[in-house]
């Protein structure tokens, strides 16, 4: 979602640029200035929801486990839901779950495998930059 609000961004900032600045080199630089300040953004976004669950790992056991137990709370009741929905008699999962249940195992295995990988790179990162292997 912020990914597709920063692109429309890009597209408006670089209409209006091309409008107002009239040579080509200015039209780059300024093209260029806007583009990393909208990845400063997103990285700072980024680094604000990090943020937020470091502080609630460390306020004590309910604000550090609400996510996961909302996450199972509300899986489980999808299941239990599309599973008996209309299932007297023979199992079938009606077509109207399939693109949930598509969407939400896109949006799992990316968020944990991504988010992972991208948190040991940035430790290794921080580790390196201090001198320690």
């Amino acid at each position: 979602m912020l990914g597709g609000l920063f692109k429309s961004l890009i597209g408006n900032a670089s209409s209006i640029i091309d409008e107002v600045v009239t040579t080509e080199e200015e039209k780059l630089s300024l093209k260029l200035q806007m583009k990393t300040m909208i990845e400063n953004a997103k990285a700072s976004a980024q680094e604000q929801v990090t943020r937020r669950w470091e502080a609630d790992a460390k306020a004590g056991w309910l604000p550090a486990n609400i996510r996961p137990i909302t996450l199972i709370f509300l899986t489980i009741v999808f299941v239990i839901i599309s599973v008996f929905d209309g299932n007297i008699g023979g199992f079938s999962i009606s077509p109207a779950y399939v693109p949930i249940y598509q969407t939400l195992l896109l949006c799992v295995y990316s968020a944990y495998f991504a988010g992972r990988s991208i948190e040991k790179i940035r430790t290794n990162n921080k580790l390196n930059k201090n001198g320690k292997n």
